[in-house]
């Protein structure tokens, strides 16, 4: 390498070192100024902070005492109305002292008075005495009798006197009594009647299905019977196919088995696909629809009747009773009437009106299952009202409904009489022929079996029996104890519905000729 070079290269690494250190120096000489200014505008920032608290503590201070100014103020014044009020409760206080210390002086001039009114009294009573014991002593000697004497002779005649009238007044009493209480009797049950508008309705054990044609039987028949087996089997009826124009009979004595078969049926019949498949599934599709009737029919009688709160077991029990008849009567239709009359009848005579349309809603609750557990409907419906926690005057109306049990409650009572009436009722009920017949025969018999009984007559219906008398045999004042005697052998040996009046004639008849 030339020595030239190593000069150059020397020259230039010496001033890239002067260059570097220079500008060392000259940016350090920046950062120490930046540096300052910063501490002077720190100082600055300082300060003003230091002066604007100094205001704001000055500004806080001013504030709090012009809040204890006020407080002090308001204070003040709340002491100064506090001791006004305590001077006007101190002045009347002062005044009803000064009132009382009145009314004491007053008393106590009027006990004074009292007191010497007593001691006049008293010698007045003094005075009174002798004169009275003069008296007695001057009758006694004109009576010849002594005063224990004359006091029994006095409590006798009078004891006479007030039994005498104590007997009449009770005849009269009781006459007016029972009249009242029949009148009043009669008044309750037709405004009960009048008030309840319910409908007639009679079932029978069958149901009409109509066709569209007569070429629909072949259908419902099937192959070799197939589809009638099918829709038997699976709903329990009875299909009767016979020369009726375009129309089938199902007959079942569960009208709810029947009420399937007739929807299923008619289902069918629209649809027209009739087999065996189609059958099973319709029936299963009418029990589901049958169950949602069942339950709205039951939650329709609770609507109309107001009886709300029911288990909802109960709500389906009640709807049932649509496919339940007795009689001929429709069970539901017969239980809403009575619960409709057992309200009337309670809000009369002052009783609960809700318990008594409970009551009468479901005194036969046990009719809706009693062709599937055995014993009577009353016993079930009991157990039925225990099993979802009805109250015991439920419970006892239920029980008391037939007079199984003696009523011991109002509702009880009305709930019974509600049950003959709407029973009772002209075309409520209807019975087969040969039952009426039987039980006319059998009113008769009862009656004739008694010893001076002439002829006998069932009459109204089967309502009232008329029974003549033989007067030789009967006297007048038998008559009655005959009527009872009939009555309770009628209560013990006849089934019948409502009540019957039994009749009971004597008659003496005289009978010549003029020649």
């Amino acid at each position: 390498m030339e020595p030239i070079t190593i000069i150059i290269i020397a020259a230039a690494v010496v001033l890239c070192v002067a260059a570097f250190f220079g500008g060392a120096q000259y940016r350090k000489k920046i950062a120490e100024a930046e540096i300052g200014g910063a501490e002077e505008k720190a100082k600055t920032i300082i300060a003003e902070a230091q002066k604007a608290a100094e205001t704001k503590k000055k500004e806080v201070l001013i504030e709090a005492k012009e809040e204890i100014h006020k407080s002090k103020a308001e204070f003040e014044k709340e002491s100064k109305e506090r001791r006004k009020e305590m001077n006007r409760q101190e002045s009347r206080i002062q005044q009803k002292e000064d009132a009382l210390d009145k009314k004491s002086e007053n008393l106590e001039k009027k006990d004074e008075q009292l007191n010497r009114k007593i001691k006049e009294v008293e010698a007045l009573k003094e005075e009174t005495e002798k004169v009275k014991t003069a008296q007695l002593e001057i009758l006694e000697r004109i009576s010849g009798l002594s005063v224990e004497e004359a006091k029994d002779y006095l409590l006798k005649n009078i004891e006479t006197e007030v039994r005498h009238e104590a007997a009449i007044m009770i005849k009269d009493i009781e006459s007016q009594a029972k009249e009242e209480a029949d009148k009043k009797a009669r008044n309750i049950i037709s405004l009960a009647i009048q008030k309840c508008a319910a409908d007639h309705v009679a079932e029978t054990t069958v149901s009409v299905v109509s066709l569209p044609n007569d070429e629909m039987k072949g259908r419902i028949i099937g192959r070799e019977g197939r589809n009638i087996r099918a829709l038997e089997t699976l709903t329990g009826i009875d299909l009767i196919i016979d020369d009726t124009p375009e129309a089938v009979i199902l007959s079942c004595f569960d009208p709810i088995k029947r009420e399937i078969a007739r929807m299923a049926l008619e289902k069918l019949i629209v649809d027209g696909r009739i087999h065996p498949a189609r059958i099973e599934e319709t029936v299963e599709k009418s029990k589901r629809e049958l169950d949602n009737i069942i339950k709205q029919e039951g939650e329709q009688a609770t609507f109309e009747t107001g009886v709300h709160g029911l288990h909802p077991e109960l709500i389906k029990l009640l709807g049932r009773m649509k496919y339940r008849t007795s009689y001929g009567q429709n069970v539901l239709k017969h239980s809403t009437e009575v619960a409709h009359l057992a309200g009337i009848m309670a809000a009369e005579l002052g009783v609960d009106i809700k318990t008594a349309k409970r009551a009468g809603l479901l005194h036969d609750i046990g009719k809706s299952i009693d062709h599937e557990i055995e014993g009577s409907h009353v016993d079930i419906g009991v157990d039925i009202a225990k099993k979802y926690h009805e109250s015991q005057e439920v419970i006892h109306a239920i029980a008391a409904h037939h007079g199984d049990v003696e009523s011991n409650t109002i509702i009880a009572c009305i709930v019974q009489a509600c049950d003959a009436i709407s029973a009772a009722r002209p075309g409520a009920r209807r019975e087969n022929l040969e039952t009426y017949i039987k039980r006319l025969e059998k009113l008769e018999e009862i009656a004739n079996s008694f010893n001076g009984v002439e002829k006998s007559y069932a009459i109204q219906a089967g309502r009232e029996i008329r029974i003549m008398v033989k007067p030789e045999v009967v006297k007048e004042e038998d008559t009655a104890l005959i009527a009872r005697d009939i009555v309770k052998k009628i209560e013990s040996e006849l089934e019948y519905p409502g009540q019957i009046k039994v009749n009971v004639i004597r008659e003496t008849r005289s009978v010549d000729y003029a020649k």
